[in-house]
Parts: structure tokens; sequence; C-alpha cells
């Protein structure tokens, strides 16, 4: 059964009311965790689409690609969410599983629609690069609108802030894994209810993203070579997620480390990200001539 709690932004005078985890349907819950997300990838679907007729990609490729990369996604995001949160699972395997109450990794999904991408693109004898560059456009959709089913599972928050983006969840709507002591030395008491008030990343990185989907579709008809504009999408989404990610209160942590997985794995895409294109904007810039 899902309970109906409220979620307040102060700073902007707004206040929710009644807002659910989900939905029981004919007796079954569902949750809008799951349902955010399918709407993201039948979105982010058909974006890709709509990309395909500007980067010259046949448009039923993306179909077809799209129907691999989609389930190997969400298995990919699952498997790198629980390496790195094994400590959740070890003492109940089955719960592996159960993804209904979130546990799922964007960055094992994006390496998992990478590597199907490979494979595709071998099997179909056409352009890795080019099936990237009309993709990520896809996956940043995906990213926008699934970041969303956070906001309804009261998770993917960060620490205590006062500005105007403040956050205020009900104390005990929220996991206590998730509440840090300085969080706790900030709750707000409110009609005699505890409320804990936080920054929305999920909310930070659904703008973010918003920002690099419109910068790379403006830039697609400038790009210099293919692959420039997937390069983009991880040089965006690094740096974006590298300050987002130290916000966190939930971080996925290197085994035996302090360090973020994703703080990590962030600033490696961007830096590396970044240095390619220069290079290879050079070269295009000034090919190599030969003379005869």
């Amino acid at each position: 059964m899902f309970l109906n709690m409220s979620i307040r932004f102060p700073g902007l005078g707004i206040e929710l009311y009644d807002v659910g985890t989900g939905i029981d349907f004919f007796g079954f819950p569902i949750a809008y965790y799951g349902m955010i997300i399918a709407l993201g990838m039948l979105i982010g679907y058909l974006v890709a689409e709509w990309q395909a007729k500007r980067t010259g990609l046949d448009k039923d490729l993306i179909l077809d690609f799209a129907l691999y990369a989609i389930v190997l996604s969400v298995i990919g995001a699952r498997v790198y969410y629980v390496i790195f949160a094994w400590d959740e699972y070890r003492g109940d395997l089955l719960s592996v599983f159960n993804t209904r109450g979130g546990g799922l990794a964007i960055y094992g999904g994006v390496i998992a629609a990478v590597l199907t991408a490979i494979v595709y693109s071998k099997i179909k004898k056409i352009s890795f690069w080019l099936l990237a560059d009309t993709g990520c456009v896809g996956l940043l959709t995906g990213q926008i609108i699934g970041r969303w089913g956070n906001f309804f599972n009261r998770e993917a928050f960060g620490g205590y802030t006062d500005n105007i983006f403040a956050m205020q969840l009900k104390k005990s709507d929220v996991a206590s894994y998730n509440i840090t002591d300085d969080i706790l030395q900030h709750v707000i008491n409110i009609n005699g209810t505890e409320y804990i008030q936080v920054h929305p990343t999920f909310l930070y990185e659904s703008l973010w993203n918003l920002i690099v989907l419109i910068l790379i579709l403006l830039y697609t008809k400038k790009k210099k070579f293919d692959g420039e504009l997937i390069l983009l999408y991880f040089a965006g989404y690094g740096l974006g997620r590298f300050w987002i990610e130290g916000l966190r209160t939930d971080q996925l942590l290197l085994w035996g480390t302090n360090l973020a997985v994703s703080q990590i794995l962030s600033i490696i895409l961007a830096v590396v990200s970044v240095i390619i294109i220069i290079v290879k904007r050079k070269r295009a810039a000034n090919p190599v001539r030969t003379g005869i």
C-alpha cells in the first residue's frame, strides 16, 4: 500500500500534498519510480528516432537497437548498483532482483548501452560513432525524466541547505541511512511533524542534463566528426555529475575508500572526452596534405 506524503520547497513557496510513491492497480502496487523510468525510455527512444533524421542514420535501426539497449541498460544499472552497494544485499540475495524501490545506477546503464552499441554496430556493419551520436540524445532524455523517479522515492538528495531550491521531506518518509548527522542537526518541526531540509540533487541533475541536451541538439549540424556528440555528452554530463555527486548523501563508494565511484568516473570521462574533442577538432581544421 502506498502512503500519501507531502514535499515542501519553502524558498519557492511550493508545498505539494498527497505525493504518494505509487498506485494500486487492481490490488497490484505499481511504484511511480518504475513508471517514470519506463516513460523516460519511451520518450528517449522517440527523441533518438527524431535525431536519426538529423544525423543520417536509418531510423529503423534505432528501434532495433533500442529493444536490446533498454533491457541491457536496466540490467547494467542494477548490476553496477549492487556491486558497489553489496553490503545491502549480501544477507538477502533475492533482494538483488527487487528494483521497485530503487537501486539503479545510471552509470551502469550508460556502460551497458555503450557496450551494446559497440556489439550492435559490428553486427549491423554501421559506424559505432554515428550510432552513439544519435543515441546519446535519447539517453540524456531518459535521464532527465528518470531522475524524477527519485523525487517520488524520496532519495538521491544532498545534505542540508538553505538555498532557494531547498527541499523539505518528512523525516519519517526517508530511509535513515540517507540522513547524515548534519541533516539531523537542522531538522525542522512543522505543526508537530519533523522535516529534513536538503539539496534536491535529483532536480539539479535533471536540469543540468536538460541544458546539455539542448546544447547537443543545437550543435548537431555543426559537429566536425562522428563521435563528437557522444563525447560532448560524456564531458557535459561528467562535469555536472562530478559536482552534484559531491552533494549527495547516498554515494556509492569505491571499496575500502571514502571515494565516490561516480565522481571518479565522471571526472575521468569529462577530461578524456575534452582532450579527444580538442585533438580531433584540430585535425579536422588542419587535415594532413600529401603531395605527389
